[in-house]
C-alpha cells in the first residue's frame, strides 16, 4: 500500500467510526495532540477503528494475527513502529470487559510510543 493509499483508508476509516460513534471530531483531535482525557464516544471511536481493521479477538485483547496480516499492508516506515507497539502496548488495557476502553488503552499506549509515528484514524 502507497503512503496515499494508506492516508485514504485511514481517512475512510475516521469517517465511517464517526458516523458510528457520534464522537466529536473535536475529541478525536485531542487525542491525536497528546490529551487523552476524552469521552466515552471518542473511547468506542477508537474500538470502530481497531475493530475496522480486525485487530481485536472477542476478549477484546489485540489479535497479534491480525496485527500481522495488517502490518504487511502498511508503508515500509511503519513496520517497525507497529512491532514495537505491539510488543509493548499487548498488556496496556487494564480493563478488558469494556471494548472500548480496551480500545482506548491500547491507542493512548501506542501514541505515547512514539506521537511522531501514530497513525490511528
Amino acid at each position: 500500500m502507497t503512503e496515499k493509499q494508506f492516508e485514504a483508508a485511514v481517512k475512510l476509516v475516521r469517517n465511517m467510526c464517526i458516523g458510528k460513534t457520534k464522537v466529536n471530531p473535536g475529541e478525536i483531535d485531542k487525542m491525536h495532540n497528546g490529551n487523552w482525557d476524552v469521552d466515552n464516544n471518542a473511547q468506542c471511536y477508537m474500538w470502530c477503528s481497531f475493530n475496522s481493521y480486525k485487530l481485536m479477538r472477542k476478549d477484546n485483547h489485540l489479535d497479534k494475527k491480525s496485527v500481522e496480516t495488517q502490518l504487511a499492508l502498511l508503508p515500509e516506515n511503519l513496520h517497525d513502529y507497529v512491532v514495537n507497539c505491539v510488543e509493548k502496548c499487548e498488556n496496556a488495557p487494564q480493563n478488558y470487559e469494556d471494548k472500548c476502553v480496551a480500545a482506548y488503552e491500547y491507542a493512548k499506549c501506542m501514541y505515547f510510543y512514539d506521537p511522531e509515528k501514530y497513525f490511528l484514524p
